[in-house]
């Protein structure tokens, strides 16, 4: 029988129009049969979303509707409740006043959850409405640093399998501490949003570190004679060989966060004291992001986007590696693609799927190389072309003949900034004469840390800047304190810095007679690009990031 609560909520949504009777009637169906709650069944079959079911059920219950990334969650209290209960029925314990337990739940009315964790806890429970997806970062963020470090504590020292990483290969299937550890360092991961994770072996330990917003921390130190069960779980996993340990493998896996599929790509590497792993995270929700949520200010944003809607020429995104110029090519997949153009991609490796764009993964090992794929690409009538990195001549030459035969190239090179490309492409040994004409605009970029917006504070400018800062000196520039929200970083998420460099007839001409790139930034400047500092700087000013990580990311103009 549905409670009254859930009652109240359908007859909610429906007077409110969120919902029709048809879908009702599937997610009670639904509930019925998974003994589930009506709202998680809403929310998991996608009919309302979490956020406002949230909203919805705390108006109607009268329960609080909190976000859990701004508590400062403290270990006695999570320690009232048992990680095995909270994670069963999905609570996360907020505060104690007195005898009663503020919990946070996904379904204040859910009964079984609020009798189970006051048996526990011998405490009476008030409940507050968070997200369901909040609440499983939080399990994860939180029980998960403590369930790695148990994990360690219960791995034992085996002398055979410490000195022979063969026996340790063959045993870690059974090495169920091992197993587990593994999967604790990738849920903690993926709930604290880092992009990689680095498994490093040390005389003494096994060093595990995390990048976060561009930096990486260590978060755990498993023992030493853990190192070898490790990596060969990692291999187990990636689908790669166990047994060869002297030259360096890649291999990719799974993992799963919110109902979303996690690409995680594996390189391990020999090291004069054994194996270092390395898992990059790939989210696929990364691959949906929009031009306009970048970054860019308006007028580049407005230029680049009508330059990647030319029939033909080449865009270049430069930048080093991890500043975002993957995520910016896919931003710009999604704004142009349509079912009137064949758009094809050839990458190492394919980061993201995207629909409508038939994607190609470079094969080296079987002769599928940037070049040769992009030759049998230009026999298949595409209309726009992306090739994930330009890192030869022979693939530069075919991209700028592609881009001056009607099709439009999309592509990357390793610069230090936007001017760079055409002598970068230049020093490859392609004629100037055919780096001249395609090159519609270049594009160059960083990754700034943005300010955690849960605990910035005003700060003044610093005396040795002000004098670049110019006209922006008055800004108001922040800093973060450091906060749960942030794991006291003062940092959360991340944003892109910019210079876009559209070639005028004079920045043409020098390309031509192969002037030095510091010649063509200088020319760029004058013909009204906004270098990739001075929008770093105009984004501290703003507020966005701090004067800090622009010195740290970006380096001083010198035109």
């Amino acid at each position: 029988m549905p409670s009254k609560a859930a009652d109240s909520l359908a007859e909610r949504l429906l007077d409110k129009g969120l919902i029709s009777e048809r879908q009702l009637a599937a997610a009670q169906a639904e509930s019925d049969r998974t003994a589930a709650s009506l709202p998680r069944v809403m929310t998991r079959m996608g009919i309302v979303t979490e956020s406002e079911m949230a909203s919805h059920l705390s108006e109607i219950t009268g329960a609080p509707h909190v976000t859990l990334s701004t508590y400062d969650l403290k270990p006695d209290v999570l320690e009232l409740v048992s990680e095995e209960l909270a994670r069963s029925h999905e609570v996360v314990p907020l505060l104690r006043i007195g005898d009663r337990l503020v919990l946070a739940m996904a379904d204040p009315q859910d009964v079984p959850a609020i009798d189970a964790v006051s048996r526990q806890t011998g405490l009476s429970i008030n409940a507050a409405v968070a997200t369901e997806s909040e609440i499983r970062r939080a399990l994860a963020e939180h029980y998960g640093s403590a369930e790695v470090n148990a994990i360690i504590d219960t791995i034992e020292y085996d002398p055979r399998q410490a000195q022979d990483e063969e026996a340790a290969a063959q045993a870690v299937e059974d090495d169920a501490p091992v197993v587990r550890l593994v999967n604790a360092l990738i849920s903690q991961a993926l709930a604290e949003r880092a992009s990689d994770i680095h498994v490093e072996p040390d005389p003494k330990k096994v060093c595990v570190r995390m990048r976060v917003d561009g930096v990486l921390h260590e978060v755990s130190s498993p023992p030493r004679f853990a190192h070898a069960s490790i990596i060969s779980r990692l291999k187990i996993m990636a689908g790669m060989d166990i047994a060869e340990r002297r030259v360096p493998q890649d291999g990719r896996m799974m993992a799963k966060l919110d109902n979303r599929e996690i690409d995680i790509r594996v390189s391990t590497i020999p090291t004069v004291h054994g194996e270092k792993a390395v898992l990059r995270l790939l989210d696929p929700t990364n691959a949906q992001t929009d031009l306009g949520s970048l970054g860019m200010d308006e007028g580049v944003l407005s230029s680049f986007r009508s330059e990647v809607h030319q029939p033909h020429g080449i865009v270049l995104v430069t930048g080093p590696t991890g500043s975002g110029k993957s995520t910016t090519l896919y931003a710009a997949l999604r704004e142009i693609r349509s079912p009137e153009k064949n758009i094809t991609t050839i990458e190492e490796p394919v980061e993201y799927r995207l629909s409508g764009v038939q994607q190609i993964q470079v094969n080296t090992k079987a002769g599928l190389t940037f070049a040769s794929g992009l030759r049998s690409i230009l026999r298949q009538d595409p209309d726009v072309i992306m090739v994930g990195e330009i890192r030869d001549l022979e693939t530069a030459e075919i991209a700028v003949r592609a881009a001056l035969t009607g099709h439009l190239v999309l592509s990357t090179l390793h610069t230090n900034d936007a001017p760079s490309a055409a002598t970068r492409l230049i020093d490859m040994g392609v004629p100037q004469f055919l780096v001249a004409s395609p090159i519609l605009g270049v594009l160059g970029q960083r990754l700034l840390r943005a300010v955690c917006p849960h605990c910035a504070k005003p700060v003044g400018l610093p005396a040795e800047i002000r004098e670049e800062m110019g006209e922006l000196a008055d800004g108001e520039f922040v800093r973060g304190r450091g906060c749960p929200a942030c794991k006291n970083t003062g940092y959360k998420g991340r944003i892109g810095a910019f210079e876009w460099m559209v070639p005028n007839e004079d920045i043409r001409q020098m390309i031509m007679q192969k002037a030095p790139s510091s010649d063509l930034r200088s020319a760029a400047v004058r013909a009204g690009m906004k270098t990739m500092r001075r929008d770093a700087l105009r984004k501290a000013a703003s507020g966005i990031t701090t004067v800090d990580e622009v010195l740290r990311t970006t380096a001083r103009d010198r035109c």
